[in-house]
């Protein structure tokens, strides 16, 4: 009994460490994202986050007007470190499911091939690179949808991209994270509280924690408070030491190569 014990304790240890190296040694890491490429991520979200030197994550539509009309402050935004990533051409949403009203028939995804959509967001990314100068990056799936008549249209990209966000809740560990379809929380009204109170849960289970947002103090249907999204910022500012705040690009490669050391020869997702 006291040998088992003793094993437990030199063994807790070694578990930690193991979690914590993807994420540069420190508790866990958070990652903020931002959909849709909207006014309020260059009037609100990049100031916010540039004021206290914090990096995000910012998911652009390439055929969005905000795209084409702001573009050098987008370049600007990825000069700071902030990653554009894609979040493909039309944002096409599966328009056979519920609540999906808002799909028109030239976005409606139940209506494009696997090649159409595979067309599309390359075609995003060769926007992308043109605007950041940058080949690595990550993707997001629009609405969270993942095939087309049951069909993966990820699976043909996955050489193209570090590693995809889905809309699924999760905090994983480093070995549990799912490149291609990597767990997060929505935020829309919820408060600071909420948001901290996850920060915290994955503080203390050593894992990854993934914001979606999308307004940020308005711009969007979902939304959170400016106030509320200042207070998280200001969180993780703070607990600097023990967090590792960074775009998912810069998360997902430590977290891929985490993964292909602890299975020799098994290729990472």
């Amino acid at each position: 009994m006291i040998r088992l014990f003793l094993a437990l304790l030199l063994a807790a240890p070694a578990a930690v460490c193991a979690q914590t190296t993807a994420w540069q040694g420190k508790q866990c890491a958070v990652v903020l994202t931002y959909d849709d490429a909207i006014d309020a991520d260059l009037d609100r979200v990049v100031p916010a986050l540039d004021s206290l030197k914090l990096r995000g994550t910012f998911y652009l539509i390439g055929s969005s007007p905000v795209v084409a009309k702001r573009l050098p402050e987008w370049r600007r935004a990825a000069q700071k470190g902030h990653e554009l990533g894609n979040h493909a051409l039309m944002h096409p949403c599966d328009g056979t499911l519920p609540g999906r009203s808002f799909v028109t028939p030239e976005t409606d995804l139940s209506k494009y091939t696997v090649a159409r959509a595979v067309s599309e967001i390359r075609a995003t990314n060769t926007l992308l690179s043109a605007i950041d100068g940058r080949t690595r990056r990550t993707f997001a799936y629009p609405c969270g949808d993942r095939t087309i008549g049951g069909v993966d249209f990820y699976e043909p990209l996955r050489g193209d991209f570090v590693a995809a966000r889905g809309v699924t809740k999760g905090l994983p560990t480093a070995a549990q994270v799912d490149l291609t379809n990597v767990a997060c929380y929505s935020i829309n009204g919820q408060s600071a509280e909420y948001m901290l109170d996850l920060v915290r849960q994955a503080q203390q289970t050593h894992t990854l924690l993934v914001f979606l947002f999308h307004g940020v103090g308005g711009g969007h249907s979902l939304n959170v408070d400016a106030n509320a999204h200042r207070q998280l910022l200001r969180y993780l500012k703070a607990h600097e030491r023990d967090i590792w705040v960074a775009p998912l690009v810069e998360v997902a490669e430590s977290v891929k190569a985490q993964q292909a050391g602890a299975a020799p020869g098994k290729p990472s997702r």
